[in-house]
C-alpha cells in the first residue's frame, strides 16, 4: 500500500466535495499541484466559482486564475476518477443541540457510487471520535460495495479554517493526519505535506485525530465562558471587564481571552459533538456543557442590559427603535453560520421593540433565507432610541464615535459588546 500510494503521488487526481469556506481553498491548494475537481451541490456555487469569484471572500479572484490544474463539477459523477476524495462538508448540530451529521451522511453516500477499488476518501469536517469509521466508513462499504482497508481506505485531517483571517491561512497551519493503516496515513501525511509549508502532525489513529480537532474550540468556548462569567460578575461590581483583563494579562501565562457572544460554525457547535459522545458512553460532561449554556445565554443578556440603560435614560418606549450594528458571527467576514447576535434582536424583539440590522458583508438574502431578517442598506441618521455595536467589523471602527453616534437621537443608548469603542464613549459593554 505505501509504495503504491507513494511512488505517484505527483500523479494524483483529487477530488473535493464541498466548496465551502474549508473545501474552497483546500481545493485551491491541491489545485495548484495536483489535477483537481471541486464538487459541490450548490449549482450557483459551481457557477460562480467558474467565472472566478468566490462569495466567502476567502480566495481573491487573481487566486482563483491562477489555479490552473482546478476545475469544477456539480454532478457526482465528475469525481469517478479521482484516486482520493476528500470531504469537507459541514457538521452541524440541530434544534436539540445534537450533532447533525445529514450533510456527512449524504456525502459519504454519493462517494459510495462513485468510488473504485483503490480509492482513498479522507474527511475534514469536525466530528466525534469514531464517527468516521463508525458512521462514513459503513456508508461507503454498503454503497459502493467495496471493503473496507482492502478495496477503499480512509484518512482523517481536520479543517483548521479561521473565516476572514488574512494571516492564519491553510498553508500556514500545521496540519493534524492521519489514516486507516500505517501506510496510508504515512500518504495522507505526504499528500499535505506537500502543500502545506507549516507542517504536519501525523496522529497515531483516526480516532486520535478526531479528538485532537473536537477539543481545539471545546478549549476555546469553555476559556470564554470563564471570561463571559466574569464579566457578568464585573458588571455587576460596576468594574470594567476589558481594563480587569489587560491588568491581569500583564502576567506572562495569562490567557488573551474576551467576552462576547460565541457563535459561528466551529467553537458554538464542536462541542456539542463531544458531549454527545460522551453521554452516548455514560459520562455527563459538567464542565463543558455549563460553559455551553451561559455563552448561549450572552446575547439575551446583551439585549437585557440595554433595556435597563433605555430604561434609565427615559428612551425606552412602544416606538422605540434600536439599530444593531452586525450580523456575521465575527468581524470582517460574510459568515452567518450560528450567529449569535439573533439572540440579542430575538429578546428586544420579545420586548416589542423595533429593531434594524445593518451589516456592509452580510448577505442580504443568506440573512432572509437563514433568519428571515431584512438588513437595511444604510441606517439613517438620528432615527434610533439605541444602538448596539454587536460586531467589530472594520468599517464600524473606522466610522468612529461620533458617527456612529450621529445614527441615534440625542439620548441614545451606545452599547459596545466587542470593545470597538473607547469606555468613556459608550453606555455600556461586556
Amino acid at each position: 500500500m505505501s509504495s503504491a500510494f507513494e511512488s505517484d503521488l505527483h500523479d494524483t487526481r483529487i477530488g473535493i466535495v464541498g466548496l465551502g469556506y474549508v473545501g474552497l481553498p483546500l481545493a485551491v491548494a491541491l489545485g495548484k499541484r495536483y489535477p483537481t475537481i471541486g464538487f459541490d451541490i450548490n449549482q450557483a456555487r459551481i457557477g460562480e466559482l467558474r467565472e472566478g469569484r468566490d462569495s466567502s471572500l476567502e480566495v481573491e479572484p487573481e487566486e482563483l486564475a491562477e489555479t490552473t490544474q482546478l476545475r469544477y463539477a456539480d454532478r457526482i459523477e465528475d469525481l469517478a476518477d479521482c484516486r482520493v476524495q476528500i470531504v469537507t462538508v459541514p457538521t452541524p448540530v440541530n434544534e436539540h443541540k445534537e450533532p447533525d451529521l445529514r450533510p456527512l451522511e449524504s456525502a459519504s453516500r454519493a462517494l459510495g457510487g462513485v468510488i473504485k477499488p483503490g480509492t482513498l476518501v479522507i474527511f475534514e469536517s469536525t466530528v466525534y471520535p469514531g464517527a468516521t469509521e463508525e458512521v462514513c466508513v459503513p456508508i461507503l462499504e454498503v454503497v459502493s460495495g467495496l471493503k473496507f482497508n482492502q478495496d477503499f481506505f480512509a484518512g482523517y485531517s481536520p479543517e483548521r479554517i479561521n473565516p476572514g483571517d488574512k494571516t492564519h491561512r491553510l498553508t500556514t497551519i500545521t496540519k493534524v493526519t492521519s489514516g486507516s493503516t500505517p501506510e496510508v496515513a504515512a500518504f495522507v501525511d505526504a499528500l499535505y505535506r506537500s502543500i502545506i509549508p507549516a507542517g504536519t502532525h501525523l496522529a497515531s489513529s483516526i480516532r486520535v485525530a478526531e479528538a485532537a480537532k473536537v477539543i481545539e474550540n471545546t478549549q476555546r468556548d469553555v476559556n470564554i465562558a470563564l471570561i463571559n462569567e466574569l464579566a457578568l460578575i464585573f458588571n455587576r461590581l460596576g468594574l470594567d471587564t476589558q481594563e480587569i483583563l489587560e491588568a491581569a494579562g500583564s502576567k506572562w501565562n495569562f490567557l488573551p481571552f474576551r467576552p462576547g457572544l460565541v457563535g459561528g460554525h466551529c467553537i458554538g457547535v464542536d462541542p456539542y459533538y463531544l458531549t454527545h459522545k460522551a453521554q452516548e458512553i455514560g459520562y455527563h460532561p459538567e464542565i463543558i456543557l455549563a460553559g455551553r449554556r451561559l455563552n448561549d445565554s450572552m446575547g439575551a443578556y446583551v439585549a437585557q442590559q440595554v433595556i435597563k440603560l433605555m430604561t434609565r435614560r427615559c428612551c425606552l418606549s412602544k416606538d422605540a427603535r434600536i439599530l444593531i450594528m452586525g450580523l456575521a458571527f465575527k468581524e470582517n467576514c460574510p459568515d452567518l453560520r450560528n450567529t449569535r447576535v439573533v439572540d440579542i434582536l430575538a429578546e428586544l424583539t420579545d420586548y416589542g421593540l423595533h429593531c434594524d440590522l445593518y451589516d456592509p458583508w452580510a448577505d442580504p438574502e443568506e440573512a432572509a433565507s437563514e433568519y428571515g431578517i431584512r438588513l437595511i442598506e444604510q441606517p439613517p441618521e438620528a432615527a434610533y432610541d439605541a444602538i448596539v455595536l454587536a460586531v467589530a467589523h472594520r468599517q464600524f471602527a473606522a466610522m468612529g464615535v461620533d458617527r456612529i453616534r450621529a445614527l441615534g437621537k440625542a439620548n441614545a443608548v451606545l452599547y459596545d459588546v466587542k470593545h470597538v469603542l473607547p469606555r468613556d464613549a459608550v453606555d455600556g459593554r461586556l
